[in-house]
């Protein structure tokens, strides 16, 4: 399982490379970590680590994916940045407006609609495809002016994580 978490300000990529029991191997931004991790309540834990003792606190903000982490001396604000959370942030921004021309999914789901087709010419901000995951739908929109080259999928299909939807080349002005 891999992970990216932003802990006050600062990106971090956080894997969980073995685990026998409570302990648990992690690369953190590719530095190996083995700990001891016991959850002593329901938001805290215990962790053990070379030997030194550390009990954490994790509490729930009222966004989602949003922690506070205590320590008897330190806070960490957290935040999980994973294909659910991309997914809603996106939503929150009344839509997915593509920077690049590719478009893909971010998370699994099930296409509901295709406004395009290969040769189109599409508009900066046009509607090109709605995606539901999650029991929401979501509609992806052209970022620049161009020409629909391909779109590997049609209504119905079931898509993965970061599959193709739509590809888009930039029209030339003139």
């Amino acid at each position: 399982m891999e992970l990216e978490l932003i802990v006050n300000k600062r990106k971090a990529i956080v894997k969980e490379v073995k685990r026998e029991g409570n302990i648990i191997t992690l690369s953190v931004d590719d530095v190996l970590y083995e700990v001891d991790i016991v959850k002593v309540r329901s938001q805290e834990f215990s962790i053990l680590h070379h030997g030194r003792s550390f009990n954490i606190e994790v509490i729930e903000t009222a966004k989602p994916k949003h922690y506070n982490v205590n320590s008897l001396y330190f806070r960490f604000d957290v935040e999980v940045i994973d294909n659910e959370s991309r997914y809603r942030q996106n939503r929150m921004q009344g839509g997915n407006i593509q920077a690049d021309n590719t478009i893909r999914s971010p998370m699994p789901g099930k296409v509901v609609k295709v406004f395009v087709k290969p040769g189109d010419h599409v508009e900066a901000g046009q509607p090109l495809i709605v995606l539901s995951a999650m029991k929401m739908e979501s509609e992806f929109k052209a970022g620049s002016r161009g020409i629909v080259r391909e779109v590997p999928v049609k209504e119905g299909d079931t898509v993965d994580n970061n599959q193709l939807l739509v590809v888009i080349d930039d029209e030339q002005e003139g």
